[in-house]
């Protein structure tokens, strides 16, 4: 239905302006994306690019459709770009994206790089970007001082919630609170399960690696 009526609407497209057909075409693109027509989003994010009304939004679009296309180079390129040209107040959310990709890629050198610079340019989501880095390094082998207090500020933090209980429930694994990871992960999947289709799809990779992280957990 979504997608029918944002065809509609782009029908009579000369006699609009750009921010109202890109409203229309980011309707267009979620429709797509939520069918797992992945292809035809990205065509879309394209389009959308062409109109540049809010250009880094265009790129984290065509990044997802392209991480979800396996074509994780080219997502990595639109992330660089989304952060190169976004307004300064989103730029730490393009860092913690992109580094996001390259944890769950398993480049974990590159992940830490990007989510300590997002940590930099964070303000209220900084205990996220400063936990999803802790992350990186414990998934790297290292040993994380003051884990501990990272943990606890991110506890505390309203960034805790939602995808905070994802790197929650990952860090306390690490530092061996073997309830907590587990209560964390759960209410994870459970939220981003019953949550929007569109979110549930992008975090795919997280869902898939918190649930081998409660396997493992309860192996333990």
């Amino acid at each position: 239905m979504r997608a029918k009526y944002a065809r509609l609407g782009l029908s009579g497209r000369k006699g609009l302006d750009r921010t109202t057909q890109a409203m229309l075409l980011r309707q267009l693109y979620l429709a797509h994306y939520e069918a797992r027509r992945f292809a035809k989003a990205l065509e879309v994010a394209r389009q959308l690019l062409q109109l540049q009304v809010l250009p880094d939004v265009a790129h984290q679009d065509a990044a997802r459709a392209c991480q979800a296309l396996g074509e994780l180079d080219t997502a990595v390129g639109h992330l660089r770009l989304a952060a190169r040209v976004s307004p300064a107040s989103r730029r730490a959310f393009h860092f913690w994206t992109l580094g996001g990709l390259y944890y769950l890629s398993g480049r974990h050198d590159e992940a830490v790089s990007m989510l300590s610079r997002a940590a930099r340019w964070g303000t209220t989501d900084k205990p996220l970007y400063l936990g999803h880095a802790a992350l990186a390094r414990c998934a790297r082998g290292e040993r994380v001082t003051k884990l501990e207090q990272i943990i606890s500020d991110l506890e505390g933090a309203p960034c805790g919630q939602g995808y905070g209980r994802f790197i929650l429930g990952r860090l306390c694994g690490f530092a061996g609170r073997r309830r907590e990871a587990q209560r964390y992960l759960e209410a994870f999947i459970r939220r981003t399960r019953g949550g929007r289709p569109a979110l549930a799809l992008a975090l795919e990779g997280e869902l898939a690696d918190a649930e081998l992280a409660l396997v493992a957990l309860e192996r333990n």
